[in-house]
Parts: C-alpha cells; sequence; structure tokens
C-alpha cells in the first residue's frame, strides 16, 4: 500500500471543495453577487455598507444590519436571497459535469485507506445532482447547511475532519481557490491549490499552499 506524502508527513485524510476542484458547475458568481446586492438594496442596504465580495457573506452582513429593525425583515430577506442563489447553484449544475478523473481519483485514494470528504460552501442538492452517487466515492460531504461557518471559518473544515476521525495535522485541504489555502491554513491542515479554476500558481503560492497541482487527480501520482 503506498502513502501520501506532504512536506515529509504521511497524509490521513484529504477534503475537497467541489465547484472547480472535483466538477465543472459553471456558476457564475459575479451574477449571483450583483443579483444579492439588489434584494439587498430592495430592503433598503445600498453596496456601499457591504464591503466583502462573497456572497454568503453579503447575506449574513445583510441580515445583520436588518435584525436590528426588524426580526421578520431580516428572515424574509435571508430566506429570498438563499433561495435565490440555491436555484442558481441547482441550474448550473443540471449542466455540470465531473472532471474527467475524479471518481478514479476518489477510488484510488480509498483503496490505499486515506479518508476523504467534500467541503463546499454550495448547496448539497446541487452537489448531488452532478455526483448522485458522490457517498459511495467519498466518507463525508459537508456542505453550507451542515455547518453555522462556512469556509475560510475553520469550523468547516473541522466538521468534516472530525466526521472522517481525522487530525488537521494529517489532513490535506485541496480546493481551486485562494479561500480554499487560507481556510486550510485557519483549520492547521496541509493545502494545495488546482488550477481547474481562476486562479493561478502564484495566487496559491501568495496565500500560502504547501503545493500547487494542475488538477486534483494528479495526487495520484504522489501516492508511493
Amino acid at each position: 500500500m503506498g502513502f501520501l506524502k506532504i512536506r515529509g508527513n504521511i497524509v490521513k485524510a484529504v477534503l475537497f471543495d467541489f465547484d472547480g476542484t472535483l466538477a465543472k458547475l459553471n456558476i457564475d458568481f459575479q451574477y449571483m453577487r450583483e443579483e444579492v446586492l439588489q434584494i439587498a438594496s430592495s430592503y433598503g442596504i445600498g453596496p456601499n455598507l457591504l464591503e466583502t465580495k462573497f456572497v454568503l457573506e453579503i447575506i449574513n452582513t445583510v441580515s445583520d444590519k436588518l435584525n436590528l429593525k426588524s426580526v421578520q425583515e431580516s428572515e424574509n430577506f435571508r430566506k429570498e436571497a438563499m433561495n435565490f442563489i440555491e436555484n442558481l447553484e441547482i441550474m448550473a449544475a443540471e449542466d455540470g459535469e465531473l472532471f474527467e478523473n475524479t471518481k478514479e481519483l476518489l477510488t484510488c485514494l480509498k483503496a490505499h485507506c486515506l479518508s476523504t470528504a467534500v467541503v463546499s460552501r454550495n448547496c448539497e442538492k446541487a452537489i448531488c445532482l452532478v455526483f448522485p452517487d458522490i457517498l459511495n466515492y467519498c466518507d463525508a460531504v459537508v456542505c453550507r447547511d451542515k455547518v453555522a461557518n462556512v469556509k475560510p471559518h475553520p469550523q468547516h473544515l473541522h466538521t468534516a475532519i472530525n466526521i472522517l476521525r481525522a487530525s488537521p495535522q494529517l489532513t490535506l485541504m485541496l480546493g481551486d481557490h485562494p479561500l480554499d489555502i487560507e481556510t486550510g491554513r485557519n483549520a492547521g491542515t496541509f493545502t494545495a491549490g488546482v488550477l481547474t479554476g481562476h486562479h493561478l500558481e502564484a495566487d496559491f503560492l501568495k496565500a500560502g499552499a504547501d503545493l500547487v497541482l494542475a488538477e486534483a487527480a494528479d495526487l495520484i501520482q504522489m501516492i508511493k
């Protein structure tokens, strides 16, 4: 049986982002952000009050601001915004597909006794549309509805790590966005970036990645 080593340490578990890492979902995040900002504006919260560029954080910020004057208005906004992004994710998933070697990669890791999980800010419905038998290939799927705090908060990764009964020090977090690297560093794991999204090797190295791969399936060649 081979081993996966990072910086001389044997890795026991691998956590994967999904969209852009194991699958192509074609989500238009810029459009998603713009539409959520429009929904926020309809509740009287202008974009000048929102500093973050990430949609889930925008929704949380607007909800908190609205909650100061009306709990009901805050709940209404959150429901409307979350329904919008979930519908957009599901529409994208209907045209999405796994990368060619995703199942081979997960099968290989399982054969070498590595625990695996998907850790995603997306909704679980969208992931299961693209990968209906995902739990036949990995041990857990931890989407945003399973945690109070999503990536880059370490709770998201720690939830998956606890399910796998692994330890952060022997876990690799792999994703296509520097946010995945930030999350792994926050959670105390090794980190790897993949170039199957929209970011360059330099972006991952700047974020502090332990390694950068052309694609997630390159992990197969690292098992020795």
